[in-house]
């Protein structure tokens, strides 16, 4: 059993994360094994997501310390929380994939922008590309007309050059 002094630690811990985050997705993972929790942590870190699994009462208190007003007590089974100080989407894209993978992980809500969102906006959020993918496909579409410009060009200095050299061939 956490003495007070630990649970202030946790409480303001998880505050301070929850403050800084761009979106918090929960989920419930009773029945999940350790190796699958493992593997779980492991896929979040590598997108810079921490995940924390801590008393639904804690909860509460830090999201209320965050200023965020969301109700974990509702939520049934046992709660973790994925955080994600960097990334809207990627918290929600990771734990809908690994809930469809394992059916003992169940998604059952999440925070955006300091609201809380229930689980079906939470796998609509998953389903929208992330920063990165939007930022690739606005790059290529500003290159696009430049690469098909600089194609004309090299398509008329080579005919040039092979009018050139037939000229030259012919002489």
């Amino acid at each position: 059993m956490q003495t007070k002094n630990q649970k202030e630690v946790i409480v303001s811990e998880l505050s301070d994360k929850l403050k800084g985050a761009k979106a918090v997705v929960f989920s419930d993972f009773k029945g999940l094994t350790m190796k699958d929790m493992v593997a779980l942590r492991k896929e979040l870190r590598a997108e810079g997501i921490s995940l924390k699994v801590v008393k639904k009462t804690l909860i509460n208190i830090a999201l209320k310390n965050a200023g965020i007003e969301a109700d974990v007590l509702k939520m049934e089974g046992q709660i973790a929380v994925a955080v994600s100080p960097k990334d809207e989407v990627a918290a929600a894209k990771i734990m809908s994939k690994f809930s469809k993978l394992n059916d003992k992980l169940k998604v059952t809500g999440g925070v955006l922008e300091g609201k809380a969102i229930n689980t079906d906006e939470v796998i609509a959020l998953s389903k929208l590309p992330s920063k990165d993918e939007l930022l690739a496909k606005f790059v290529g579409t500003i290159n696009a007309p430049v690469s098909n410009f600089v194609r004309v060009l090299s398509g008329n200095l080579s005919g040039f050059v092979r009018v050139l050299k037939a000229v030259a061939e012919k002489k």
